[in-house]
């Protein structure tokens, strides 16, 4: 049975989708005998499976063991695979705040992972955040923004550094961001304590000087709640993506928001305007245990990670995958289509890359589930992984 195709537009029931050298060629309804050429027709899993293009992560510390802020080149491999193996295609490398020398070695390791195909890029967390909402980042290695750092850290990435984030209301992020924007960096806003104005406006210029959407770093986490006399950071962000200007992360994994707050943001903003996230940790795919996650240790109880062992400790990233958050959100009451936009053309369209769009004359990266939304296979690049 040919699988029900999920595209932006809605599901195409009984569709196929061919790929040649790599390439989608050809997306659509199939029509009884159709003549398939010489590409491959991607079969769903028995009964009433989906094919959904290839998931696209854009803030990812590891998974199955393994960190994306190790140096060596099969730690890294590790952790891509482990959210390869159940549909993320593309998954950006993301390191937390460290002490520079360690940070410039990772970032080093990592760009050699892109020029691998391991990873799509480079996401720096820090360390130009906000002492006040650090969460997980250790305080010890936060630094106020250096343009100095910053031009040895984008070196040292070698052109792979897509996004850093960095709170905007601390002394030197203006200049920090410009340099970023002139490297084609994004420079997302989070883990900051900035009025609402700053974001807005840190926002909106980084859509002009890019041509694309600024970037929020999981909203709502990392930054006062919003409330009405002081909309802070939540409603600039909500104000920025509303008028097209920034996408917004969610960790929509039912820890970090809530079911609930996850609906309201796709009702405001739509699928254009979010992007789902896992920020994963070593212990995405991993049993309840300890953890590293830069310099910290990370204690993972009931696929919770937190830096302590209480419930009141802070939360140290997520343990899932992509898929298991689009599953959540389609149990949420998230429509399909909005939620596989929204984990994948999104996010690509952040990183200015050729991915997660099912459409003919892009890369062939496929994700066929069955009815439940559980991975069956996973192709990248025309190749079943």
């Amino acid at each position: 049975m040919l699988g029900r195709l999920v595209t932006p537009s809605g599901v195409v029931p009984d569709g196929l989708v061919s790929v040649v050298d790599g390439v989608i060629e050809r997306v659509g309804r199939a029509d009884g005998d159709e003549p398939r050429g010489a590409g491959d027709v991607v079969i769903a899993a028995a009964g009433r499976g989906f094919v959904l293009p290839g998931l696209v992560d854009v803030h990812d510390h590891g998974g199955g063991g393994a960190s994306f802020g190790d140096v060596a080149a099969d730690t890294l491999r590790r952790a891509a695979s482990e959210h390869l193996g159940h549909g993320t295609t593309s998954v950006v490398a993301s390191l937390v705040t460290d002490a520079p020398d360690r940070t410039l070695a990772a970032v080093a390791s990592a760009a050699d992972a892109v020029e691998a195909g391991t990873v799509a890029a480079i996401h720096l967390e820090g360390p130009f955040l906000s002492r006040a909402r650090c969460g997980a980042q250790d305080p010890r290695h936060l630094l106020d923004p250096d343009t100095g750092l910053t031009s040895r850290l984008l070196e040292a990435g070698r052109g792979h550094v897509r996004v850093m984030t960095l709170a905007p209301e601390l002394d030197g992020a203006e200049e920090v961001t410009r340099l970023l924007l002139e490297n084609g960096v994004v420079p997302a806003v989070g883990h900051t304590e900035a009025d609402a104005d700053l974001v807005r406006r840190t926002l909106a210029d980084t859509h002009a000087a890019l041509g694309r959407p600024g970037l929020v770093t999981h909203l709502f986490n990392g930054m006062p709640p919003l409330h009405h006399r002081v909309p802070g950071p939540v409603g600039g962000a909500l104000s920025a993506a509303a008028h097209g200007e920034a996408v917004v992360e969610l960790v929509a994994d039912g820890v970090h928001v809530a079911d609930a707050t996850v609906r309201m943001v796709f009702d405001l903003l739509g699928p254009d305007r979010v992007a789902l996230v896992t920020d994963a940790t070593a212990a995405a795919g991993m049993p309840d245990g300890t953890y590293g996650l830069g310099p910290q240790r990370v204690h993972v109880r009931g696929g919770v990670a937190r830096l302590g062992h209480g419930d009141d400790a802070p939360l140290a990233g997520g343990t899932t995958h992509l898929l298991d958050v689009v599953r959540r959100c389609v149990g949420a009451g998230v429509g399909l289509a909005d939620a596989v936009t929204a984990s994948t053309r999104t996010p690509a369209a952040v990183l200015g890359c050729d991915a997660g769009v099912l459409e003919p004359g892009h890369r062939a990266d496929l994700l066929v589930t069955d009815a439940d939304l559980r991975p069956v296979r996973v192709m990248r690049a025309g190749e079943w992984v």
